[in-house]
Formats: C-alpha cells, structure tokens, sequence
C-alpha cells in the first residue's frame, strides 16, 4: 500500500522514539522509496525542528548537551510533571516506603502524599526534603525522612557520590520513583550525570518495584549513562500514551505505562 508523505514521516518519527535514530538505508527498505526521497522528508523534518540530519540518516534533537540547573528545569513541563505527579502518588500505599528521585517531576508527587499515613520517604534532592520538612512542620506529613547523605551538588540540588551510594546501599524501598533524562526502547533509561545514574542504579537494584517518571521531551533520548534496562522497570508514567511501536515490547518485559491525563 503506498504511503502519502506525511504518513511516511510520521513513520520516521515514531522509529526515531524507538531508537533515538533513523539510517537511511533502512529506510529506503522499510517505506519502499528511493534514497533521494528519505533524504527530503528527513530535510523537511528537519526544517520543522522535528530531528537533526547526519552522516548516513537523522537523530532525534536533544536541546541540551548536558543537565539544565534546577532553576531552568523548575519551569519546563510544569503542567505534564503536575499529572504525572498526581498519578504517581496514586501508586503509594499507607505504610510503604518510597524513594523519591532527585528531579522536578518526582518533586511534584509530594504534595498528593498528605493523605497517606506512616509512610517512610528516602530522598538524594534537597528541594524534596525541604518540601516534606515543611510538610512535616506543619503537621500536614506524619512519616519519616531519611535524606541520603554525601557529596552536594548546588547546581542540581541533590546529593551524590561514593558515600551516598554506601548510605543508600542500606536502604530497601518498596517503591522507587525514578527521573530520568532520556527513554529509548532498546536501550533503557539513562542520565546526563554518571554520577547521579550509578546512585539511582543502586536505588533500583534494592527496590521492589521501579517506577520511572518522565515526560513526553525525554521519549527517544539517549544520554551518557545506563541507569537501567527494562527488565529493572515496572512501571512508567508519563504525560502521553505508550509510543507506537513499543507495546509488545514493554508487555514481553512485564512493563505497564501509565498516561497521566
């Protein structure tokens, strides 16, 4: 069946989701068109600031070679990370403990944890604990805080480092909700920081179940470090539906994605 060309590109970009990239070659195969073809809808796509041509095909643009501070990430997606911190705080149940990751998603799922009784919350960000210490002060959060201790990174606000992996290597969570800085199918999800990757790494290894929190802007991503494959996730939760293409892949690695409407 021949496809029109924006139903070709649409293709394009889904794979991109996938992979994080497209080769041209593969392409010509897949949609049955010639090369000169791919290389105008990857132009075109292009223009329309939807990826970025290289050598041989195209890769999904990534606005930021390395981690926004605090302060510019606080901004972005304000309403999504809102959603999906409602649906997050849904999964807490009444005496668990949680890890709540370092990031401006997982900040936003405290406020919907009020109404949640005994709960023990271990936490790397500092704007998280100074959240739930407000919280606590006000009588508006009965549970307890552990902040896990070690190098403080002032640009992030969060604490890392070879003493805050031995803290945290002590600490089992029931749940681990997890902020991530790129998703991509065959890869996982990664972190610009080493640093802060081989701590959550850590986290997700001594944790029931690993919930990843993350917005559309993350989807088809890859950045420096693996923080985990798949098979370490349970859950993700997200702004958006589950990318096309990635069902059955999710579902054979036992991973259900929650669209946080």
């Amino acid at each position: 069946m021949s496809l029109i060309g924006e139903e070709r590109k649409a293709i394009i970009l889904d794979q991109l989701n996938m992979e994080g990239q497209v080769k041209t070659f593969e392409l010509v195969k897949k949609l049955g068109v010639s090369s000169e073809t791919i290389r105008r809808y990857l132009e075109e796509l292009e223009e329309e600031n939807r990826l970025k041509r290289v050598y041989g095909g195209a890769v999904k643009i990534n606005l930021s070679a390395e981690e926004p501070s605090y302060l510019k990430r606080e901004v972005l997606h304000a309403e999504e990370k809102q959603r999906i911190g409602r649906a997050a705080a849904s999964l807490v149940e009444d005496n668990d403990v949680v890890f709540i990751d370092d990031g401006t998603t997982p900040l936003q799922m405290i406020q919907f944890l009020m109404n949640k009784s005994n709960l023990t919350v271990l936490t790397m960000s500092l704007p998280a604990l100074h959240q739930l210490v407000e919280y606590k002060n006000r009588d508006l959060f009965s549970g307890d805080i552990y902040l896990i201790g070690g190098k403080v990174n002032a640009m992030h606000s969060r604490v890392t480092g070879p003493i805050a992996e031995k803290i945290v290597s002590l600490f089992h969570a029931d749940k681990a909700f997890i902020s991530i800085d790129g998703i991509v199918l065959n890869k996982g999800i990664t972190s610009f920081d080493a640093e802060r990757g081989q701590l959550v790494s850590r986290v997700i290894e001594n944790a029931k179940q690993t919930i990843v929190m993350t917005d559309s802007s993350k989807i088809g991503l890859t950045q420096l470090y693996l923080m985990a494959g798949w098979r370490d996730v349970d859950i993700v939760i997200s702004d958006v539906s589950v990318p096309k293409g990635w069902r059955q892949t999710l579902d054979e690695m036992g991973v259900d994605w929650i669209w946080a409407q």
